[in-house]
C-alpha cells in the first residue's frame, strides 16, 4: 500500500522469515557461532535463551542453512509431547523407519535412536537434536533429554542436544531436581535485544533491501523505535511497519519521532508519551549540565565578591531599586516539590477547567476523555507563541536534574511559569538556558479529530477547515460551504502555512490545525498570550 509512496519494492518490516533479510547483530551472530561450534564439537548439551521476538528462530534458520554437510539435525518445534512422543519425533526427523507396535515402547525408541547413532559415528557423522521452545519441556520429557546425552562411545557423545527457549528455561533448568541435566550444559548463551546502534542499522538494513536509497527515518524517530520496542526485533518490525503507513497516510515522505509514538500507540493500544513523560529521564547529558554551569557560574561568582569600600565623604543614599525577579534555578531549589509531570498537569488541566487525577491512566489519555489532545513534541519558543497555548515544559537545572513546569504565558520579553501557587516572571534567556524544545500542549480539535486533512477529503472536517480559514482571512461567509478538499481549499491552506512558517505543503495536519484553533481565537480556552 506505501510501498511505491516511499520508492520501495516491497513491504520491508514483515514479520513473517525471509533469509533475504536476515540482519545478524553482533549478539546474534556471537550466538550463531555458539550453536555452530556446537555441532562441530562433542559434548552434552548447548543452551540459547531470550526473550520473545529478540531473534531465536532467525538464529535456528541461519545455523540450518550453515550447518556442514557432516551433521545430520533433527528440529523439533513443539516440544509438548510425551516421552514416547518426543523420541518418535527424534526418530521420524532423522528418518528411522518405526515399526507401530514399537512407537509406544520407550525402550524400543531409544534402541533404534541408538543403533542410529552407532552407524551415523561410524560413516563420520555428527547427529544433532536442536529444541526450540524447550521452556515446554515437561520434567518427564527433559529426564528423557538427560538419559539421551548417554548415548556414547569411550571418547565422545553420540548425540549434541541444543536447547532453544525463553528465559524460563534458565529458571527450569535451575530447579533442584533437573541438577544432574544442568550439570551437562557445556555452553551457555542469552540472546539480548539490539542495542540503539544495531536497531538503527536493521532498520536501515530492512529498508535496503527493499529497495530504499535514502534515509526514510529520521534519527529521533530510530530512538523512538528503540525505546519503544526495547529492541525487539518482531516488535521493530511491527513498529516500523504502522509508522510508514501513518507517515504514507499523512503525506510525509520522512517518519519522524511523531509519527513513531503514534504508531507505538496503536501497536499496544495505548497513548504513548515522549521520553520525558509521564516521569522525568532523569539526569541530562553531562555537556548540558556543564553548559548550563557555565552560564550560572560567573552569576555566583559575581554575588560572592566584596563589595567597594564607601567613600570618604557620605553620598545620598540612591533610590532602592526594585529587586530583580528570581532565575529559573532559584525558583526550582524554592519549589523543588512541584517540578514532577503529575503537578505540572494538574495546573495544566485546571487551566482548562478540568480535573486531573494522579496515579490514573496517562495525561493525555485524560484529555481525550474531556474531547480535548494533546500535542507533543519539540519546538521553540516561537511556535509556542504561534500555538498560543499553556505547555508543559521538561526543563533541565543546572545539576543537569530535569523538572517538568507549566509555561501559563509568553508576553514580550518574559515567560510565566506556575510555582508556589502563583504565575512567576522570568526572563526568556533564563528559560530557553534550561529548555531544549520538548514540551506538551492541549487544544481541542474539529468534531472528528485530528488526523491530517488533504486533497480529495469530504466530511464535516473539511467544512470546518474551510470556514475557519475564511473567519481567520476575514473572508465573508458562504451560503452553503463545500465539504470537498479541492484544490482551491488547498492554495488556502498554502498561504496560511506560509503566513504562519508552517511547513507548506497544503495538508492539514495537526500543527496546522493547532495553529488554526489558535487564530480563530475562542475565548473559551486559555492562552499563553493576554488578550489571546
Amino acid at each position: 500500500m506505501y510501498a511505491s509512496f516511499f520508492g520501495l519494492n516491497e513491504k520491508p518490516f514483515s514479520i513473517t522469515p525471509d533469509p533475504r533479510y536476515l540482519f545478524l547483530s553482533e549478539r546474534h551472530a556471537e550466538a550463531l557461532a555458539h550453536l555452530v561450534y556446537g555441532i562441530n564439537e562433542a559434548g552434552g548439551f548447548i543452551q540459547l535463551t531470550g526473550e520473545v521476538g529478540t531473534g531465536k528462530t532467525t538464529v535456528v534458520r541461519s545455523l540450518l542453512a550453515q550447518a556442514p554437510k557432516h551433521a545430520e539435525i533433527a528440529l523439533i518445534l513443539n516440544p509438548r509431547m510425551t516421552p514416547a512422543e518426543f523420541l518418535l519425533a527424534i526418530c521420524e526427523e532423522l528418518g528411522i523407519q518405526v515399526e507401530p507396535r514399537s512407537e509406544g515402547s520407550l525402550k524400543d525408541l531409544v534402541d533404534l535412536l541408538s543403533f542410529h547413532l552407532l552407524k551415523a559415528h561410524a560413516e563420520g557423522k555428527r547427529i544433532v537434536l536442536v529444541v526450540d521452545e524447550a521452556q515446554n519441556l515437561g520434567p518427564d520429557v527433559l529426564e528423557q533429554v538427560r538419559l539421551l546425552t548417554n548415548l556414547e562411545t569411550e571418547t565422545q557423545k553420540l548425540l549434541q542436544i541444543i536447547l532453544i527457549g525463553q528465559p524460563e528455561l534458565r529458571e527450569l533448568l535451575g530447579r533442584v531436581e533437573l541438577r544432574q541435566l544442568a550439570q551437562r550444559i557445556t555452553g551457555r548463551y542469552h540472546l539480548d535485544p539490539l542495542s540503539g546502534e544495531e536497531t538503527a542499522s536493521y532498520v536501515r538494513h530492512r529498508l535496503r533491501v527493499a529497495g530504499s536509497t535514502r534515509e526514510i527515518f529520521t534519527s529521533g524517530a530510530l530512538r523512538e523505535v528503540q525505546r519503544l520496542s526495547g529492541g525487539v526485533p518482531r516488535l521493530i518490525n511491527i513498529i516500523c511497519d504502522r509508522a510508514l503507513l501513518g507517515a504514507f497516510t499523512e503525506d510525509r515522505h520522512a517518519v519522524g519521532g511523531s509519527v513513531v509514538r503514534r504508531a507505538a500507540g496503536e501497536v499496544f493500544g495505548k497513548n504513548v508519551l515522549p521520553r520525558w513523560l509521564p516521569w522525568a529521564t532523569g539526569a541530562a547529558v553531562g555537556a548540558v549540565a556543564l553548559a548550563s554551569l557555565a552560564l550560572v557560574l560567573p552569576r555566583f561568582l559575581a554575588s560572592q565578591r566584596a563589595a567597594p569600600e564607601p567613600a570618604v565623604a557620605a553620598a545620598p543614599a540612591p533610590a532602592p531599586k526594585p529587586a530583580p525577579p528570581p532565575d529559573l534555578d532559584a525558583l526550582l531549589v524554592k519549589y523543588p516539590g512541584e517540578t514532577d509531570p503529575d503537578n505540572a498537569f494538574n495546573k495544566l488541566f485546571a487551566l482548562w477547567g478540568l480535573r486531573y487525577v494522579a496515579g490514573s491512566v496517562d495525561p493525555c489519555s485524560q484529555a481525550m476523555q474531556a474531547g480535548l489532545e494533546c500535542l507533543t513534541q519539540r519546538g521553540s519558543l516561537a511556535q509556542l507563541q504561534l500555538f498560543n497555548r499553556p505547555a508543559v515544559l521538561n526543563v533541565i537545572d543546572s545539576s543537569g536534574r530535569a523538572h517538568q513546569l507549566l509555561l501559563a504565558g509568553l508576553d514580550g520579553g518574559q515567560a510565566r511559569i506556575d510555582l508556589g501557587g502563583a504565575q512567576r516572571e522570568i526572563g526568556i534567556g533564563d528559560l530557553a538556558r534550561g529548555w531544549f524544545g520538548d514540551y506538551v500542549l492541549l487544544w481541542r480539535p474539529a468534531a472528528g479529530g485530528s488526523q491530517p486533512i488533504s486533497l480529495g477529503a469530504r466530511g464535516g472536517r473539511v467544512k470546518w477547515l474551510r470556514d475557519s480559514l475564511r473567519r481567520v482571512n476575514g473572508l465573508p461567509e458562504e451560503n452553503a460551504a463545500s465539504d470537498r478538499f479541492d484544490q482551491s481549499l488547498a492554495t488556502l491552506v498554502e498561504e496560511f502555512q506560509r503566513k504562519n512558517r508552517l511547513t507548506v505543503d497544503g495538508i492539514a495536519g495537526v500543527q496546522t490545525q493547532v495553529a488554526l484553533d489558535a487564530a480563530l481565537n475562542d475565548g473559551a480556552t486559555p492562552f499563553l498570550r493576554r488578550g489571546g
